[in-house]
């Protein structure tokens, strides 16, 4: 079981760290290389035209650019990629790694020294002509690959001829000689190095997205129309946070591909998960990435549509790499899910987060039958463990675990169904703050209650004229003596109802300046008299309630922490509550497992349409796992300002779409309750008929999606309408 332990494990991830740094300054020397500010090989996109791919090719074998297979080191490769999508650069440096990774070591050397310039096609000949290729303008020779045989033939090029259209510099028909060299290596060594491609071309089309997108942002806060910047006008804030989602995340979920990809490469037990994280990551960007590119062009306006700009060879680039990545992907990310019965790729949180992660597998099913989980049972075992006060500091009786643990604690809860929502999210959304802010008697009161998941509790944060501007909140606090007299009303207030008491926020400062900064937070019993609740049923089922406060008093000592100091208190909670985020993108893994249990039952039912769009769905629900353990993981710095809303945004709008798919896959019987005749879910199993109803609140609650993302944009420096 779970017990105290000493040392950090971030300090135990200091190799990591090492590697990381390692990675970015090899990618600033990649930079420095191909130049900038208009200077050197290839400094920006607007050299993609008359930009020399010989003269970058020889720099680059200088470089070791080329010598990257043998060592594995995909993370050097995806940074290079990067920095050549920027610049609207198809060197083909990926080729490379392929070569380098499957030819003898003869000829391996030859590659990396620069001697051989080989581009990859998957194609199988048709005579002696290949194409079109990318990057193959100086190549020397072709490596023909049979992904499902392991074999490979080198070719050498005797002809090009550039085929001009969308790709710039342009793509290429080469015309080859007799076979020089043959490989026969095993099916999967084949497989890894061309996924290990594709992620370098999907991270060089992000990146040219991704750059197109900084451009946008950048001309938003300068170009004025009617009076102001156009970076002030919402619909442009909105356009521009829709953009820095789809980059976040497809950037996030190649990067987590790599990590998948270069785990398996060091373990014995074979690639595991690496084909399928490389396909959601891949599908992802093929379903995003000239969104991005055309959401920055919308922003850039007719500035970005001339070829003086970047953007337009940009553009060029982002569609070009989609079309490369589309062309050859496989259609495996449904087809493992559905006719393989395999899961999305598990996070990995580090070992300690991993074997903790086991801990909470056995206490579940210690208090689980027939898929329906023993609530009461749970929260007296967690007590016993002390894991509602996992995450506390030891000195304050907690366990002291790391964010990773709390992160596993709740994701598996919440993939559980949530039988303890209550307690936990009690320790979280109160208990770190009353141990930042509470005072002796309130910690004492009110501690132990938490730890032991007994703290009923309501948030009275909403009202309604103060729901995502919770600054703007009306009901006020007016002190009496060692007293405060409470008027107002609260909205959307869920379990008010069953609450024993109420974090309740209120102004007590009408004149001050900022607006939060006259807020201050108290904890009242909701048998106080003068409040009065009125319950409301949600389209989700659950009981919301209107409450009322009219001449509550309330002493001194349930306020806690300072008078008008409350604002800090709220984001303290708030702070805590990217914890509890995850579990979002948990019940949503939890409900497509489930839709996928069914479908599986007649996969041959399943038609392309369906695949297609499981597809897509799955990818972007790995996309938001991963942005919500790195809202967690984040410290400061523009990434932390906009890692949290970015997440809940995408969770949001995706759990609408996961539950509207679910639905209408499985038509009619989908929409019953779980246990009727025709469900096709038992008793206690997942209601999609719940998850479409309760979705909408994904995006409303905790601030509106709409909300969220004007704080995307004012994180990215654009000013408030």
């Amino acid at each position: 079981m779970y017990e105290n332990r000493s040392g950090s494990q971030r300090s135990a991830a200091s190799p990591q760290a090492t590697q990381q740094a390692a990675v970015r300054d090899f990618a600033t020397s990649v930079a420095g290389t191909l130049g900038s500010a208009g200077a050197g090989l290839w400094p920006d996109a607007v050299a993609a035209p008359a930009g020399d791919l010989l003269k970058v090719h020889e720099a680059a074998a200088q470089q070791g650019w080329f010598e990257l297979g043998p060592e594995g080191a995909l993370d050097f490769l995806v940074a290079a990629s990067r920095e050549l999508g920027k610049r609207a650069c198809p060197l083909p440096v990926a080729d490379a790694y392929v070569a380098t990774r499957l030819l003898p070591d003869e000829l391996a050397a030859r590659v990396g020294q620069g001697d051989l310039r080989i581009v990859v096609s998957e194609l199988a000949p048709r005579g002696d002509e290949l194409g079109p290729l990318e990057g193959a303008q100086h190549a020397t020779h072709v490596l023909v690959l049979d992904r499902a045989s392991g074999v490979g033939e080198l070719r050498p090029v005797t002809g090009t001829a550039a085929q001009e259209g969308l790709a710039v510099p342009a793509w290429v028909r080469v015309t080859t000689g007799e076979v020089v060299a043959r490989v026969e290596v095993e099916p999967a060594r084949v497989r890894s190095a061309l996924d290990a491609m594709r992620l370098a071309v999907a991270a060089r089309a992000v990146a040219a997205g991704a750059r197109m997108h900084e451009l946008a942002v950048a001309h938003s806060l300068v170009r004025r129309q009617f009076g102001k910047p156009i970076g002030a006008f919402g619909a442009v804030q909105q356009r521009t946070a829709a953009t820095q989602i789809d980059v976040m995340a497809a950037t996030a979920l190649i990067d987590q591909a790599v990590q998948v990809a270069m785990a398996a490469a060091g373990r014995e037990n074979g690639p595991g998960d690496t084909d399928l994280a490389v396909d959601l990551a891949v599908r992802l960007v093929v379903d995003t990435v000239t969104g991005i590119g055309f959401g920055a062009q919308h922003t850039l306006g007719a500035i970005g549509f001339f070829e003086e700009h970047e953007a337009s060879w940009l553009f060029r680039r982002v569609h070009a790499d989609k079309l490369l990545l589309a062309s050859g992907a496989r259609d495996g990310v449904a087809r493992a899910l559905v006719e393989d019965g395999r899961s999305l790729p598990r996070l990995d949180l580090g070992r300690r987060a991993e074997a903790f992660r086991e801990e909470v597998h056995a206490l579940l099913r210690r208090h689980t039958t027939d898929g329906v989980t023993d609530p009461e049972g749970l929260r007296e075992e967690m007590t016993r463990l002390d894991w509602f006060a996992l995450g506390w500091p030891e000195g304050d009786g907690g366990l002291g675990a790391s964010t990773e643990e709390q992160v596993v604690l709740h994701e598996e809860l919440k993939y559980a169904g949530g039988p303890v929502d209550r307690a936990m999210s009690a320790t979280m959304l109160l208990g770190h703050s009353l141990l930042r802010h509470g005072t002796p008697e309130q910690k004492a009161t009110f501690l132990p209650l938490i730890r032991e998941g007994r703290m009923a509790f309501c948030l009275g944060y909403s009202e309604p004229e103060a729901g995502s501007d919770l600054a703007s909140l009306r009901t006020r606090a007016v002190r009496d003596g060692d007293e405060w007299v409470i008027d107002g009303q609260k909205s959307w207030t869920t379990r008010a109802q069953t609450a024993s008491h109420v974090w309740l926020a209120v102004r007590t400062d009408p004149a001050a300046q900022p607006r939060h900064a006259g807020i201050t937070i108290f904890l009242v019993p909701m048998d106080t008299p003068g409040i009065e609740v009125q319950q409301h049923v949600a389209l989700s089922g659950e009981i919301s309630c209107t409450v009322f406060y009219d001449g509550v008093r309330v002493p001194d000592s349930a306020r806690v922490g300072d008078v008008d100091g409350g604002w800090k208190v709220i984001t303290d909670a708030l702070a805590a509550e990217r914890v509890v985020m995850g579990g979002v993108a948990a019940t949503m893994r939890r409900n497509l497992d489930a839709l996928l249990d069914v479908l599986r039952r007649s996969p041959q039912d399943v038609g392309a349409a369906a695949l297609d769009r499981l597809c897509s769905l799955a990818a972007r629900l790995q996309a938001a796992r991963v942005l919500v353990v790195r809202a967690t993981q984040a410290m400061e710095g523009t990434e932390a300002r906009t890692i949290g809303p970015v997440a809940a945004v995408l969770s949001g709008e995706l759990a609408e779409e996961l539950a509207e798919a679910a639905i209408e896959l499985l038509g009619p019987a989908g929409a019953l309750a779980p246990g009727a005749p025709d469900s096709p879910q038992p008793f206690g199993g997942v209601s999609f008929d719940a998850a479409l109803r309760v979705a909408p609140m994904y995006v409303i609650g905790g601030g509106t999606n709409d909300i969220q993302r004007g704080i995307i944009a004012r994180a990215l420096g654009l000013p408030r309408e």
